[in-house]
């Protein structure tokens, strides 16, 4: 008994085995639980007359969805298409405005991070005054306020307000922009446009290589843009302009019923324009504050030896103070794009056909699959934010600062 007992106690006060014990009891707990939450759903959904399955995704949805790039993609169709269609459709709609969204929350972030550290008491004012009130009223109210108090006062659907005469519209029933259609050989000026890419890449990492040898810049930015600029418009030209724009036509005259906007160019819907604006402002205020952060992060010796070297204020920003502030802004600004994603599902209040509001609202109604529609959703969520999260941590492998 007394030899068990030592046995026992020099297992446990060994660190391995005490480790490995508690690892299997933890690994043991997981599994057990997970096994009762299945047991205990299947025996509700028994209960319910219910089963679980995913045929219904093939299945025809009988339900009208707004015109979208998705319903476009999937030729959308009310009694031909399926729940899977609706489906796509949602993931597609979801990622348009969450990819337009970290687009222009990124580019008014930045810029009002650095006006808020701006030398012009109004220009650091305006920053501040815009920071404070937006990240301080809740995303839902400011969604409301474009959809309802903004974009509602628009014109009615025979009215409109020119942006670009004749060209680009918008009244209540959207924005009316022109569509491009591709013609034979416009492939030569999307070749052109890959290749000048790639020159453009071999070309920065030259520049890089060569000022860390020599100390001497290379104007990598200009020579890129023009490349990426210059050679596919060449290219263009060349192969006689393979591309047409329809414009969005507008009726003034004839029978009152028909005046408008007809069929031709691009519609954007006010839910989305509503949903992309109040996103991206409301992101960009918390943007703002963490670039503004990260730059005052940066030892102020940094610009003072800068200076001490004949560089000007834009310069010192652009070479010195960015890139080292990056180390500090990336991390907290990969969490703001996962909120902003997350974030695109309130837009079910205003009726804006992305995942939640078509797949889990209209279709979950109708097929009544709960379990099976919850967990598709959860898993394109967590796409979303697995594949954000893997780009943005390996630019920050690339952002930081490497020691030599």
């Amino acid at each position: 008994m007394a030899s068990e007992k030592s046995i026992f106690l020099s297992v446990l006060n060994d660190t391995r085995s005490r480790s490995l014990i508690i690892q299997f009891l933890l690994l043991a707990g997981i599994v057990l639980g997970f096994s009762w939450i299945v047991e205990n759903t299947i025996t509700n959904l028994a209960a319910q007359n219910k089963s679980v399955g995913f045929g219904f995704l093939s299945q025809t949805a009988g339900f009208n969805i707004q015109t979208t790039l998705g319903t476009w993609m999937f030729d959308y169709e009310v009694g031909r298409s399926t729940y899977l269609d609706v489906y796509y459709i949602g993931i597609v709609n979801t990622f348009v405005v969450a990819f337009f969204g970290v687009l222009a929350a990124t580019v008014i972030g930045f810029a009002f991070g650095i006006m808020r550290l701006s030398h012009n008491f109004v220009i650091r004012s305006f920053a501040t005054v815009y920071v404070e009130v937006l990240r301080n009223i809740p995303l839902l109210l400011q969604m409301f306020f474009w959809y309802f108090a903004v974009l509602s006062a628009l014109p009615d659907k025979r009215g409109k307000i020119e942006i670009i005469p004749d060209i680009i519209g918008i009244n209540i029933t959207g924005l009316y922009i022109p569509s491009a259609h591709p013609q034979d050989g416009f492939m030569a000026t999307v070749i052109a446009l890959i290749v000048a890419a790639v020159l453009t890449f071999f070309i920065n990492r030259w520049a890089r290589l060569r000022q860390q040898a020599t100390g001497q810049i290379f104007p990598a930015f200009w020579v890129g843009a023009g490349l990426l600029v210059g050679l596919p418009l060449i290219v263009f030209l060349v192969t006689g302009r393979p591309l047409t724009w329809v414009i969005p036509e507008f009726l003034e005259t004839g029978p009152i019923l028909r005046r408008g906007y007809q069929d031709g160019g691009i519609l954007v819907i006010p839910e989305m324009m509503a949903i992309w604006l109040a996103l991206s402002l409301y992101t960009a205020a918390f943007i703002a504050e963490i670039v503004r952060a990260g730059i005052q992060a940066v030892n102020k010796g940094q610009t003072e030896a800068s200076s001490a070297l004949g560089l000007r204020r834009g310069p010192i920003l652009r070479l010195v103070i960015i890139p080292q502030a990056m180390r500090i802004i990336i991390p907290p600004l990969t969490s703001q794009y996962l909120n902003l994603t997350k974030n695109s599902s309130l837009a079910v209040a205003i009726a804006y056909p992305e995942l939640v509001s078509i797949f889990a609202g209209t279709a979950l109604n109708q097929v009544g699959k709960e379990i099976e529609m919850i967990f598709m959703m959860m898993s394109v969520y967590l796409t979303f934010s697995i594949a954000t999260a893997m780009f943005m941590n390996w630019f920050n492998a690339r952002a930081k600062l490497v020691e030599r």
